[in-house]
């Protein structure tokens, strides 16, 4: 027994904890999701959520192939060819343009992804460019101001990885990647993705506790951190941003103008010239 399940016994109902993170981020993704949909999973990696182990509902909650019209996988790893539950498979180089055409995905998903963004400005404009109008940007990453994003920008990267071997034992070693924290606040986010094209629903939350080593005296010391932080300094956060939709189209003014053209004549008897 692990000491996740010895502090959340609630686990062996469905494998998922009452405060567990990528369940609440997936809920609000199911609620947005909808058959016709093109889904983009950027930053899919190797699949290593649907890993041996996972439980069946976690598996099939956060998998939406054969769910929506296709799910497009992308990152920088060639790993993510490798991917198990893909429509397709596309390698990219780190901040390169992304392979789709314009107005072309209604949601993109980032999980544990928009830490390692080295340049926000450059990774707004490429999401602004592919979604459509009304399309929605997904993100779960480490809140900046939380436990766990303090503690990764001030650890030196040459302890780092010792570091996280004590904290975080089983986590794999080929999922670990450079970090930036550019964009890991909820003001952060507002600068990236201006409000003049974006509506910003996000917010930040506590989820089960991480980085406490597999013992209990850990579990229990960052419990009782995450519960004395004030609310900004909680540990994730949760990004659900929206593309305003965009003024009227050419086609849509032809067609408006065509039909007031239409009106009969009788119908405007009555209007002032």
């Amino acid at each position: 027994m692990t000491v996740v399940d010895q502090w959340r016994p609630e686990t062996a109902a469905g494998g998922f904890t009452r405060d567990d993170e990528a369940i609440e981020f997936y809920t609000r993704v199911n609620a947005l999701v909808e058959p016709d949909m093109v889904v983009v999973d950027l930053g899919a990696g190797r699949g290593s959520r649907f890993d041996h182990g996972s439980a069946p509902f976690r598996k099939w909650f956060c998998n939406f192939h054969g769910r929506v019209r296709k799910v497009i996988g992308i990152d920088v790893d060639p790993v993510v060819m490798t991917h198990p539950h893909l429509d397709e498979a596309r390698v990219i180089e780190p901040g390169g343009r992304l392979p789709l055409e314009d107005a072309s995905v209604d949601i993109i998903i980032c999980e544990w992804v928009i830490e390692h963004v080295e340049h926000p400005r450059q990774f707004a404009q490429e999401i602004h460019r592919v979604l459509k109008p009304g399309g929605w940007l997904c993100a779960l990453t480490p809140n900046r101001l939380g436990y766990v994003g303090i503690g990764t920008t001030l650890v030196p990267e040459t302890v780092k990885d010792r570091i996280m071997r004590l904290v975080w034992p089983e986590r794999p070693r080929e999922d670990a990647f450079p970090t930036f924290y550019r964009m890991n606040t909820l003001g952060s986010i507002r600068r990236a993705f201006d409000e003049k094209s974006w509506s910003h629903h996000g917010y930040v939350s506590n989820g089960t506790p991480k980085y406490h080593g597999g013992t209990a005296a850990g579990f229990a010391f960052v419990s009782l951190l995450q519960w004395l932080m004030p609310p900004a300094m909680r540990t994730n956060l949760l990004v659900f941003s929206r593309k305003r939709p965009g003024p009227i189209g050419t086609q849509a003014r032809l067609q408006k103008a065509c039909q007031d053209l239409s009106v009969a004549p009788a119908e405007r008897q009555g209007e002032k010239v």
